[in-house]
């Protein structure tokens, strides 16, 4: 028999327990499944007419041209965010943590673009560039903005990279500024008084000092990239001529427009089981790097 003080400790327990661990189920592992037989089975999203058809899903959307091309086109579109994002990230870290007068107050207005909405943003976005830019190139002559980017296929796809850039850098500078702050300021002025110049510091000091938070900064955009879709659907709705469907916007369309509900859940976990993998390769990889302080 349990003492009455065991007792109240399971009762504690349990209180907080139970409660969490229902909603972990019922809103993550649950559905999670429950989308993995979805994908082995024929449904339009309407009823209960599941045709069970088991591989063909996944048979159909590797020999589909469309889906790979999806895919292609996000892996462009990651690499060049994950990349613009990171060197953004840097650079405002750098700034931010240097004697800048009225850091806080630029800290707060860098960090404004994360706290829009992908809709807002997007819709925001898709005004500048179709009018506000090209109002520009007509007023100045200049050529190259007196046409829409979103109009053409490579300046759409440029485009859509500029904006989730300029909103994932502005999260990604707190995490920056965090670790360039953790930096002993005695290492950095050690290697000034050898002769070291800036860029060298920067180099061989302060970023092997941060490449912690260069793995976190790294793992959060490849996932947010990978996994981009209001933007795609409100900045370009993949267009033009589908030149910037992103996968996630495809997984939508072949759900929601198309009622494909079956192969749309097949492509959902095709990407998950890519965005899982290579997050875990990129942190395993990039953390056997990192300085232990």
């Amino acid at each position: 028999m349990l003492s009455a003080q065991k007792r109240d400790v399971w009762k504690l327990i349990l209180l907080f327990f139970v409660p969490a661990m229902f909603v972990w189920l019922t809103t993550m592992v649950i559905p999670f499944l429950y989308g993995i037989w979805i994908s082995f089975v024929q449904w339009d999203g309407i009823g209960n007419n599941y045709e069970f058809i088991g591989l063909g899903n996944y048979i159909k959307i590797f020999s589909n041209a469309k889906f790979m091309q999806s895919l292609g086109r996000t892996a462009i579109y990651t690499i060049g965010t994950v990349a613009l994002s990171n060197v953004l990230g840097i650079a405002l870290g750098l700034l931010l943590t240097s004697a800048l007068k009225g850091r806080n107050l630029f800290r707060t207005a860098i960090f404004v673009p994360n706290v829009i909405g992908g809709v807002a943003m997007g819709y925001i976005w898709k005004y500048i560039f179709n009018y506000g830019f090209t109002a520009i190139g007509a007023s100045l002559g200049i050529q190259a903005l007196s046409t829409s980017m979103l109009s053409d296929p490579t300046k759409a796809m440029i485009a859509l990279i500029i904006v989730s850039s300029w909103q994932l850098s502005a999260y990604l500078m707190i995490i920056y500024v965090a670790g360039f702050t953790n930096v002993p300021a005695e290492l950095v002025e050690a290697a000034r008084v050898d002769g070291a110049s800036g860029w060298a510091v920067l180099r061989n000091v302060r970023l092997p000092m941060i490449r912690s938070s260069i793995t976190i900064c790294l793992f959060l955009a490849i996932v947010r990239s990978f996994m981009v879709f209001e933007v795609n659907m409100t900045l370009t709705d993949g267009g033009p001529f589908n030149s910037t469907e992103m996968i996630a916007l495809r997984i939508y369309n072949r759900a929601f427009v198309s009622l494909k509900f079956g192969d749309a859940q097949a492509q959902a976990v095709v990407l998950f089981v890519i965005v899982a993998v290579i997050s875990v390769l990129q942190a395993y990889f990039t953390s056997r790097r990192e300085v232990q302080m």
